[in-house]
This record gives C-alpha cells, structure tokens and sequence, in this order.
C-alpha cells in the first residue's frame, strides 16, 4: 500500500477503556475489495470481486473473541480480459449463475493485534471447505492515536479451486488462488 498506515499494535496501549469490549464494524463497499491472483497459461494474472457484506467484530483485548463473515458477489468478478471473465464466471469454474455468491465464515481467532490467523469456512460453488487466513489490521491514515473507528482489515491467504470444484480450463489455469481481501470498516455506535 502506499498510503502509509499505522499497525493496531502501536496504539494499543493508547486505546481508551471503551474499545475494551469486543466492536462490530460495518462495512464500507465502495472502498472494500478482493484481489485474486492466479497463473493463466504460464503467466501471472489478477482480477478483483466486490465485498457484498461483511460482520466483524473485534476484540482487541482477546481477538479470539473476534469473528468475520464475508460474502462476495462472484457475478461482478472481474479479470480486465472479458472473455477471461466469462469464463471465471461460466458452469465450469465459479458457475455463478447458480452459485452468485463467495462467503467466508471465520471459527477460529488466533494470535494478536501484531498479525492474526483466521481459520474457518469458505464456500464456494455452494462447496465448504476450510481455508486459514492471515489477517492484519490497520489505523485509518490521518486518524488520531487511540481511534479505532475507522479500520482497515488485510485477510490473505490462497486455496485450491478444485476443492471446490471451479476445476475448469485445468489445461489454461492453475488450481492455486491468492487472494488479499481489504475490508475498510467503521465501528458502529451504540
């Protein structure tokens, strides 16, 4: 990122007493994204798939009371090659015509503010799998030291699409998808 951002890790000592409670955060659509990274014919490629909605909660003083459900709209999934595209999306990879939607559903919460592993479900193609991410999370720049209301949470991680049965064009493209998730947040009060 080029924007530079402070770590969690360095205002949790200045946090004042209230964010000691486990937060929800709601999402920000319009500045949330997916990127996934995968090799087409040899060679590296990216696309990107809009956040549909997201329920956080984050307890800084014990993030594994913090939990994560996230759904993505595959139909509005994009590669900037459109027949790519329409392939991602047709009956023999994502098939979102019967499958619209991407969900991540976390079980697990372990580590600390400094770097977390997320562990849980991921359905794809109406498939649920396990799938383990690394999350981090990040001071709005330009925020005052202590304020957690405006956050950026970085989930990463990459899983095999034939797990889940996307296993089309295995010849063109291989089954190991990256995927950086970056969901900006804004606590909700009350």
């Amino acid at each position: 990122m080029t924007r530079v951002l402070i770590l969690i890790a360095l205002i949790t000592a200045l946090a004042l007493p209230a964010w000691a409670e486990p937060a929800r955060y709601r999402l920000d659509p319009d500045a949330s994204r997916v990127e996934f990274t995968y090799v087409l014919n040899g060679a590296p490629a990216k696309g990107t798939m809009p956040i549909s909605s997201a329920d956080l909660v984050l307890d800084f003083a014990d993030v594994s009371r913090s939990t994560a459900a996230v759904a993505l709209n595959a139909n509005r999934a994009r590669t900037g090659v459109i027949f790519v595209t329409e392939a991602l999306k047709s009956p023999e990879v994502l098939d979102t015509r019967s499958h619209p939607q991407i969900r991540f559903v976390s079980r697990s919460v372990s580590g600390g503010v400094n770097g977390a592993r997320v562990a849980g479900d991921a359905t794809v193609r109406g498939v649920t799998r396990p799938l383990t991410l690394e999350g981090r999370i990040y001071r709005r720049e330009g925020s005052q030291a202590g304020d957690l209301s405006r956050l950026t949470v970085l989930l990463e991680g990459q899983l095999d699409r034939r797990e889940f049965g996307a296993s089309g064009y295995g010849a063109l493209v291989e089954p190991t998808v990256g995927l950086r998730i970056v969901a900006r947040l804004v606590r909700v009060e009350g």
